[in-house]
């Protein structure tokens, strides 16, 4: 593992762009549950009960009791972990990199990175319906639930729920960042998940080098992955971001 390591840190002090595709694994390690998989969130609640859009907009006092209250309390009290630091860090290295992250948690910008590209919004920050208005979470007061807007709205997570499409800035943003690039960081997805599955396919198309770091195999392992670091994310990346500070001196 450690020459892996040092083959992987030289690839990344070469190069100019760099795209991390971040996904739930590399938010665990923080306290915070995927929604997939073991253990995750819908093997505790129905999606489609509590997470799509209509169930919210027929029922939103049902759906922020159950799900919306414990996600924000969730977030609200998760910190990142020597994963988001280490790509922060990268960045303050001097290295051009932009962050795409399927995760709703907003610890990439809590970290220090500048450039990142919620795929799938965020649950930092929540909206009115009616007047659109935004609130930090922490300034959302759950006295009443659902919480309302002083126009007599009701707030809902900047997330993206079941039945909506993606943000087509979002879209943009990561469709360009990864045509663009030549390394590509992808820590913690499954791959699993359309159409985020689809950004390492176009970074590899570019010719952008795929670094992968997962605790286990994905689709893109044996198919477009370069290097392969099998592990958790925070500290396989807080490894490889020492060996490239190292290599800096």
């Amino acid at each position: 593992m450690d020459n892996l390591i040092k083959q992987v840190s030289k690839e990344i002090l070469r190069a100019n762009k760099i795209v991390a595709m971040t996904g739930a694994g590399i938010s665990v390690e923080s306290g915070i549950p995927p929604f997939r998989g073991k253990g995750g969130l819908w093997e505790k609640f129905d999606p489609m009960e509590y997470a799509h859009i209509q169930a919210f907009i027929s029922n939103p006092e049902k759906v922020w009791h159950v799900l919306l209250r414990e996600m924000k309390a969730i977030i609200e009290s998760s910190y990142p972990n020597a994963a988001h630091d280490g790509l922060a860090r990268l960045e303050k290295l001097g290295k051009f990199i932009t962050v795409i992250t399927q995760n709703v948690d907003g610890l990439h910008q809590q970290a220090g990175n500048t450039d990142v590209v919620e795929f799938h919004g965020n649950f930092a920050t929540y909206s009115c319906m009616d007047c659109h208005s935004e609130r930090a979470s922490n300034e959302i007061d759950l006295k009443e639930i659902p919480p309302r807007c002083p126009c007599g709205g009701i707030y809902r997570p900047d997330c993206v729920f079941f039945g909506e499409t993606i943000p087509e800035d979002a879209m943009w943003r990561s469709q360009k960042a990864a045509s663009e690039c030549d390394l590509m960081l992808v820590i913690g997805t499954s791959a699993l998940v359309q159409p985020a599955s689809h950004i390492p396919l176009i970074a590899k198309r570019a010719g952008a080098i795929i670094i992968e770091i997962n605790p286990e195999p994905t689709p893109l392992t044996e198919t477009i992955t370069d290097y392969s670091l099998m592990g958790k994310a925070a500290p396989t990346v807080k490894n490889l971001i020492n060996v490239i500070e190292d290599a800096l001196k």
